[in-house]
């Protein structure tokens, strides 16, 4: 496996670290196994028991990522996620873009299997799925949201914008086109009520940059 490197550490407290995951990498191993975020548990804490990670984010998207180095601080964060109380705003280069400059999309979402794999679909019979979004600039064919998920659904934000007719830039399971970018979303604040309170905000990744600064994006 190929050494990760230095963690990259967005914000930390007592019990706490959120991650600047990079795009490519998988929260955790999963059955295949293969590199993960949780490679940099080591340089986290040397206890016996955690890190544990506190959410997950896909493999393509890259930004804040919570891991907790006490149980307290764990169970804590998984409440404050399944009461919806965590705060999380995503940046989003997506093709084309709408034509109005806000909106909430409230269309469940349902696992749907085939040949290629599986994917997440808008279906009658799916689990709720929320999405708040907002246009934060434009350009030539493209368009730069801010994205803010009310529920935690599986690939939630990429079904949702490619259902409403603008898939985010560089997706390969989602877009209508091959795609040759990687996947254009970054986890760029979370913020959660706890005591005290959790909060970070993530710079975009490097293969996002362009693209922003088409948009207009100062750093």
């Amino acid at each position: 496996m190929r050494p990760l490197g230095e963690a990259p550490i967005l914000a930390s407290g007592h019990g706490w670290v959120v991650l600047n995951k990079p795009a490519g990498l998988a929260s955790h191993p999963g059955p295949r196994g293969g590199a993960s975020a949780e490679d940099y548990f080591p340089q986290l804490s040397r206890r016996k028991d955690g890190p544990w990670l506190a959410h997950r984010l896909d493999a393509d998207t890259a930004g804040c990522l919570l891991v907790a180095l006490r149980k307290s601080v764990l169970i804590a964060a998984q409440s404050a996620f399944a009461a919806g109380q965590a705060e999380k705003s995503y940046w989003a280069v997506v093709s084309g873009g709408p034509a109005e400059d806000a909106g909430v999309i409230d269309q469940p979402l349902a696992k749907i299997n085939n040949k290629a794999g599986w994917r997440m679909a808008v279906a009658p019979g799916g689990e709720p799925a929320i999405t708040a979004w907002r246009v934060l600039s434009r350009a030539a064919e493209i368009a730069w949201l801010e994205l803010r998920p009310r529920t935690g659904r599986t690939h939630q934000l990429r079904a949702h914008c490619a259902h409403l007719g603008f898939p985010i830039v560089g997706d390969p399971i989602y877009a209508p086109q091959p795609q040759s970018a990687a996947l254009h979303l970054l986890s760029r604040e979370l913020r959660l009520p706890l005591d005290p309170a959790i909060a970070a905000i993530a710079p975009p990744p490097p293969h996002m940059i362009a693209a922003l600064d088409a948009c207009g994006w100062i750093d």
